[in-house]
């Protein structure tokens, strides 16, 4: 798995997709916050669950249904002022599945497990892409003390320099964009 410091930035990125109205920085911990939840199925090692069941680790929380169930409850929960089924609702909806079906993805991209179960639970196929250059973190504080300088650098480039550089490019793409004003004169993109 990648660290929860890298699942927790890719989310908290998507903050500049919330809608007008939402503060940024309640989206950034919000995305964050799912970002990083599907790391909860590790307790599963400890109630003796096993790793390639479909509750174990990388099972059923990283996956792609998981993430569109939790999506719509994350944003009663956290944005209760939107008006339900409404524009502003289905773009935080997207955009807290997309958050949290992150995580999976990043641990698609890890150099060891067994894979992700993005099918779960329809099907129990665990997944890897073919490219794998991110360093696996190990699970629990003091394994990761060990070894997280190396990871964390290997996050670096893999993850997180990738992440912020698309996201300035977002951000300056979207900013640049010139918009009709509301008489249909040219005005300045969002500011």
């Amino acid at each position: 798995m990648a660290t929860l410091f890298s699942h927790a930035l890719v989310g908290g990125l998507l903050a500049d997709g919330a809608v007008p109205g939402v503060s940024r920085r309640r989206a950034a911990v919000v995305l964050g916050l799912l970002a990083v939840l599907p790391d909860v199925d590790v307790v599963a090692f400890s109630l003796g669950i096993s790793y390639g069941h479909p509750l174990g680790h990388r099972g059923i929380t990283h996956s792609l249904p998981f993430a569109l169930v939790l999506a719509p409850i994350a944003v009663r929960v956290a944005f209760p002022r939107l008006e339900r089924f409404s524009r502003d609702w289905w773009r935080m909806t997207a955009l807290c599945a997309l958050a949290c079906a992150s995580h999976g993805f990043l641990d698609a991209f890890t150099d060891a497990g067994r894979g992700v179960g993005f099918l779960l639970p329809f099907d129990a196929t665990r997944f890897f892409f073919p490219f794998r250059p991110i360093a696996t973190s190990p699970i629990g504080v003091a394994s990761f003390l060990d070894r997280g300088l190396p990871i964390l650098m290997n996050e670096a480039r893999w993850i997180v320099l990738p992440a912020l550089t698309l996201a300035l490019c977002v951000r300056w793409a979207t900013r640049a964009r010139p918009t009709t004003g509301a008489e249909g004169q040219p005005g300045r993109g969002p500011a």
